[in-house]
């Protein structure tokens, strides 16, 4: 392997890329789209907070029923993975005590966070959430929204308004629909582990029922975000995720390539923000 390989793989299976693309979201939400303070203590609280979190969810994910780099990947540098935990809770604990003023709205993102791992621990109270994780997608869902969107907000002190509202519906319904095709790739290993979702429930049709749902929801929120003086462009650039998430579907049904899950799909997320931000620039 190369040293660009090894590199790119470092960069995405260590959860760097994935607690960058976190940060980029958080900077759209304020700088680029509400057009409200922005706090940088804020910023690398959410960085090391996902950071931790996901080296915290793959350190406890030992196995797949799919062939995957990344599986290899983690089970190679296990050490790393615990490091990284380790140094993205440090900086977690430190980012945290700088707007302590906000300890309740950071505590409860912190919270559901663990929350969506706690299943994979080896003890037996966190063991029996596997069987009622049936909104495990929409759970997940709801934790992205909350610390790229609404924690944001909050943390300005800015006055929720309507339109706010309807921005957070339409990044929770991508990140939904995206959650969906992770779940449908996911569902073996899941029925093993005994984690209950819609994904393991549904059959096919039902499932793809319930990703053109969720995109035709994504859609109807963002669209209604031009009543609020939000420019064509500017819809635009926000519906773009989406339409590449819905043209990639089928794709990604097959095909369960590491590199276009935890890149492609992953960045897609933040894409609107990287596309604003360049073209800002």
């Amino acid at each position: 392997m190369n040293v660009a390989r090894r590199l790119f793989d470092f960069f995405i299976f260590s959860s760097l890329y994935i607690s960058f693309c976190a940060v980029l979201m958080v900077y759209q939400t304020n700088s680029l789209l509400l057009h409200i303070p922005l706090s940088r203590d804020l910023v690398l609280f959410v960085f090391f907070s996902t950071m931790c979190s996901y080296n915290f969810h793959w350190y406890l994910t030992p196995f797949s029923v799919q062939a995957s780099e990344r599986i290899k990947w983690t089970q190679r540098y296990k050490k790393l993975h615990l490091t990284l935990y380790f140094v993205g809770l440090a900086g977690c604990i430190f980012f945290f005590f700088k707007i302590i003023d906000h300890w309740i709205a950071l505590a409860f993102g912190a919270f559901v966070t663990f929350l969506y791992s706690a299943p994979k621990l080896p003890l037996p109270f966190f063991k029996a959430l596997k069987r009622i994780a049936v909104g495990k997608t929409i759970f997940l869902s709801i934790v992205w929204m909350y610390v790229t969107t609404a924690l944001p907000i909050l943390v300005a002190g800015a006055d929720w308004k309507a339109e706010y509202s309807f921005f957070a519906a339409s990044r929770f319904f991508l990140i939904y629909a995206i959650c969906i095709i992770f779940d449908y790739r996911d569902r073996d290993d899941d029925k093993r582990e005994g984690i209950r979702s819609m994904i393991t429930y549904f059959n096919e049709t039902g499932i793809n029922l319930l990703f053109i749902f969720s995109i035709v929801l994504f859609a109807a929120s963002t669209i209604a975000l031009y009543a609020y003086n939000y420019s064509v462009y500017t819809i635009l650039e926000l519906l773009t995720p989406g339409v590449i998430t819905a043209a990639l579907y089928p794709y990604a049904k097959r095909n369960y390539s590491d590199y276009l899950y935890y890149f492609v799909l992953d960045g897609l997320m933040m894409f609107s923000g990287l596309l604003m931000l360049i073209l800002k620039i």
